[in-house]
């Protein structure tokens, strides 16, 4: 089992940035991909990035340009640097793990509240 724990979410202004962290520890040496997703109100989670651990990307369109991606290589953290945010980027974040590159993923963490005021 992997345990998923994120930070650094918060209040920050349209265009600003944050970068969120996520820290993962138990059974981190099987993760082949380590990503993050959102839930805005209302709306279903979504994918917002992913990695894995032969260092291939995927970003959401929604977030390209603004968002990157990147990790230890170690598989135990994770961070989602998000910059010129916007109101529609407020939502909870939540990252996560699989073992596999692609697929569902296995384990998530509790989530970390980001809102971006206009």
């Amino acid at each position: 089992q992997v345990q998923l724990v994120e930070s650094g979410g918060g209040l920050v202004q349209a265009g600003g940035s944050l970068r969120l962290s996520c820290t993962a520890s138990g059974s981190i040496f099987s993760i082949s991909a380590m990503g993050w997703h959102r839930q805005a109100p209302g709306k279903q989670r979504e994918l917002v990035a992913f990695i894995t651990s032969h260092g291939s990307t995927y970003l959401a369109d929604s977030v390209g340009g603004r968002f990157t991606i990147s990790n230890n290589g170690a598989k135990s953290m994770w961070w989602l640097q998000m910059n010129s945010l916007k109101p529609e980027d407020t939502a909870v974040y939540y990252c996560a793990s699989r073992y596999s590159d692609y697929g569902p993923f296995d384990y998530w963490g509790q989530g970390t509240e980001v809102t971006v005021s206009s």
